[in-house]
């Protein structure tokens, strides 16, 4: 097992004494990941592994699927029945007082929380305290590897110029006879495929009150016609498709036609100040070498919304992990949907994305912002100013 080693030293420093593993019906993905286990394989009974900060981890299978936990070093015991199982469970964890588990108190990180309430009963019984391991998940889940963190700039390098490409072929279009959302969502759709790009859905092409729905997806038998006068919001978020590449996701909004409404250009103004609030409190923390949850950071960027008066008008989080997946298993900028108390940890990267949705219109400002050591950098162009078609 390539991570035990990583699992004790992190366990160790962040002072939790174990870490309880446990599935049944391949529930828990999580741990199948960082463990290493074969994910196809059939479980209809419990396994438990135990992994402490110091010392060799225990297993517990079922007799009748003694194999599933064949691979990976520690002690095996046996049970079958549910008295054997409290009794081994009981005596695994004795002498323990916390061992972390893929649970959130209240369910706040419903993500990561999958272990269930029984369960949790259960190792409480013994007189044990379950504490969360979402920290934990994170620094194997959310931190990316120097061949990543390129994969990531080669993706950013080619998404940004689609985007630049993308509004300009809008304008000729508009001007030429005209497009629709659901056309320069397949254009962007063919773009990708040239440059080698996959993604989980297709981008977002919104304008007018579609843009006002974060998960808006045109179609076509639903796309607006993009007219001269329009608000554009273009969504677009990708990977290089070779393996163990990572996401980079962006939005940017234009305006097709001259002059800008002084309304459109007053809510992108906030929307920008908002993003820019985030951003800084990630730097200042970083730079100071300040540790820092992802709630606080939604806080900032939230509260420039809510003084100039939009403040009901952004009901998601303020920006989310991103990884393998675009929406990654790492602390989550979100102080709304969740109050996000992981800790942004060197080596991962996540999305700064405010907006303001108005009946009328949407606009949205998203950057991503990547975590070193002691640093902190935007990976790709920042927007300044709406584009105009």
């Amino acid at each position: 097992m390539e991570n035990l080693e990583k699992i004790q030293l992190e366990l160790r420093e962040r002072g939790i004494e174990a870490w309880l593993f446990c599935d049944h019906h391949h529930r828990d993905a999580i741990a199948y990941r960082i463990l290493g286990l074969p994910q196809l394989s059939l479980v209809s009974r419990r396994w438990f592994y135990l992994i402490p900060a110091w010392g060799a981890p225990l297993k517990l299978v079922h007799a009748i699927e003694p194999y599933h936990l064949d691979s990976l070093p520690g002690e095996m015991r046996y049970y079958a029945g549910w008295h054997d199982l409290t009794e081994c469970l009981s005596s695994m964890l004795s002498g323990y007082k916390d061992v972390a588990m893929q649970f959130s108190p209240n369910n706040m990180l419903f993500v990561l929380s999958v272990v269930d309430a029984g369960t949790v009963d259960l190792i409480r019984s013994f007189g044990v305290n379950v504490v969360s391991s979402a920290n934990l998940v994170a620094a194997f889940e959310a931190t990316w590897s120097e061949d990543q963190i390129r994969s990531h700039f080669a993706a950013r390098d080619s998404i940004d110029t689609i985007v630049d490409a993308a509004f300009h072929e809008i304008g000729q279009r508009v001007r030429g006879g005209g497009t629709n959302e659901f056309e320069m969502q397949q254009w962007i759709v063919e773009a990708f495929r040239r440059d080698g790009l996959v993604a989980d859905g297709p981008p977002i092409v919104a304008v007018n009150k579609n843009s006002s729905n974060p998960h808006y997806v045109p179609s076509p038998d639903r796309a607006s016609v993009i007219c001269e006068g329009d608000v554009v919001l273009l969504d677009l978020w990708g990977k290089k498709s070779e393996p163990g590449s990572v996401y980079y996701d962006i939005s940017w909004v234009g305006f097709v036609g001259h002059p800008v409404p002084d309304r459109v250009r007053d809510v992108f103004e906030v929307v920008r100040r908002s993003r820019d609030a985030g951003i800084e409190k990630v730097r200042t923390a970083i730079a100071a070498a300040n540790p820092l949850a992802g709630w606080e950071v939604d806080k900032a960027a939230r509260d420039v919304l809510a003084a100039a008066g939009y403040g009901a008008y952004l009901k998601n989080r303020v920006g989310h992990s991103i990884g393998v997946e675009v929406h990654g298993n790492g602390a989550n900028m979100d102080d709304f949907e969740s109050h996000d108390e992981r800790e942004l940890l060197p080596n991962t990267c996540f999305s700064i994305e405010p907006g303001i949705y108005l009946p009328e219109f949407g606009l949205r400002s998203e950057v991503n912002m990547l975590v070193r050591q002691s640093s902190t950098e935007i990976t790709g162009k920042i927007q300044q100013e709406l584009v105009v078609l």
